[in-house]
C-alpha cells in the first residue's frame, strides 16, 4: 500500500480517486462505515480509493500538553486500511500551515489541484481548514462547483449510542477493554519495541517484555488478560500483563510488562503487539514478594481460563 504526504501531489494513478476524509485514528465501527462507502464507490467506478489520517492529531497540534490519547500508530492504521481494502493511505501532516489554510483553498488547492480527487466521503460532523470553517455542506456547494463529489456517511450506533473514539478511550480508562473492543470490531492493541529493564520479574519466576505505551491511550492501571504477537514471525502468544507503575518496586515507572505463558525465547529489540482482552484487577501493592508472587498465580490462571477460548 502506498504511503502518501499531503505535502506532494499524488501519483499519477492515484489520481481521480475517492478519499475518505477524517481523522480515523481507531478506525472503529464509524470510521469503517465512512471508509468501506469510500471503497465500493471506488470501486463501482474503477477508480482508487484513499483512507485519510491526520498526524499529529489536530488536538495534539492546538492541545500539546493533553495526556496520550492516540488508539493507533501510524503503522497499525496503515495495516487497518490495507485490510478495509484500500489504494492507499493519506497522512495529513497537521502543521501550521495546514492548520491555517482556508477552507476554500483546502478544497480547492489540496483536495483538487494536488490530490485531483474525483470524490470524497465524510462523516456528518468532519470540519477542515482555518477555524474550522468548513464543513459537510461547503464540500457540497464550493466542491460540487468545482467538479468534486462528496457523500455522508451517518453516525454509527452501538447500544444506541454513537460509536466515537471517545467512547473508545473511556471504556479503556473505565477498565472494560471488551467495550473498547466492540466499538473497535478488534482489541485495543499496543505495539511497541521490548526494552531492557531491571529484570525482577526474572528472579521471581514471571520474566516479562517491558513496552512503553508512549502516545498511546493509557487503559486503566492494573493486570488484563492479554494476547502478544511477534511481529517478525506472526507468533501469537497467550499472557497476562500488568500495566502501570509497578508500585511494588521503586521508584515508580510506567510501563507495559506482559508475561507471556509457555514461552521462553528473547525478546529484546523485538517489535511485539499487546492485545487487551480482559481486566482482572487494578494495580496493588503486596507486603511481600510471596504474597505477589501468589497473586500472580492467580492471575494467570484466570488469564488463561479467560483466554482459552481463543
Amino acid at each position: 500500500m502506498r504511503w502518501l504526504d499531503h505535502r506532494e501531489a499524488v501519483p499519477g494513478p492515484l489520481r481521480g480517486a475517492i478519499v475518505a476524509l477524517g481523522n480515523f485514528d481507531g478506525f472503529h465501527k464509524g470510521h469503517q462505515a465512512v471508509a468501506g462507502e469510500a471503497i465500493r464507490w471506488a470501486q463501482e467506478e474503477g477508480r482508487p480509493s484513499i483512507i485519510a489520517t491526520f498526524d499529529p492529531h489536530p488536538v495534539r497540534f492546538f492541545k500539546p500538553d493533553v495526556p496520550p490519547f492516540r488508539l493507533t500508530t501510524l503503522e497499525q492504521r496503515q495495516e487497518l486500511y490495507i485490510a478495509a481494502g484500500a489504494s492507499a493511505m493519506l497522512v495529513f501532516h497537521f502543521d501550521g500551515a495546514l492548520a491555517g489554510t482556508p477552507a476554500e483553498d483546502f478544497i480547492r488547492d489540496i483536495l483538487i489541484d494536488r490530490f485531483g480527487a474525483h470524490g470524497v466521503v465524510t462523516g456528518g460532523d468532519f470540519t477542515f481548514g482555518k477555524g474550522a470553517a468548513g464543513n459537510v455542506d461547503m464540500l457540497r456547494t464550493l466542491g460540487g462547483e468545482l467538479g468534486l463529489q462528496s457523500r455522508v456517511v451517518t453516525a454509527v450506533e452501538d447500544g444506541s449510542e454513537v460509536v466515537s473514539s471517545s467512547r473508545i478511550r473511556q471504556a479503556l480508562k473505565d477498565g472494560d477493554p471488551q467495550l473498547a473492543a466492540q466499538l473497535l470490531t478488534r482489541p485495543f492493541a499496543v505495539r511497541g519495541i521490548v526494552e531492557h529493564g531491571d529484570k525482577r520479574g526474572r528472579t521471581i519466576g514471571y520474566p516479562t517484555a517491558n513496552l512503553s505505551l508512549e502516545n498511546y491511550q493509557r487503559p486503566k492501571y492494573g493486570i488484563y488478560a492479554v494476547t502478544g504477537k511477534i511481529l517478525s514471525t506472526g507468533e501469537v502468544l497467550k499472557g497476562a500483563a500488568n500495566v502501570g507503575i509497578r508500585p511494588q518496586f521503586e521508584p515508580p515507572k510506567e510501563l507495559l510488562e506482559p508475561y507471556f505463558f509457555d514461552f521462553s525465547g528473547d525478546l529484546y529489540g523485538q517489535e511485539v503487539e499487546v492485545a487487551f482482552h480482559h481486566f482482572l484487577r487494578a494495580e496493588a501493592k503486596f507486603d511481600g514478594l510471596d504474597e505477589l508472587i501468589a497473586q500472580m498465580d492467580k492471575d494467570c490462571a484466570e488469564a488463561k481460563r479467560l483466554l482459552a477460548a481463543l
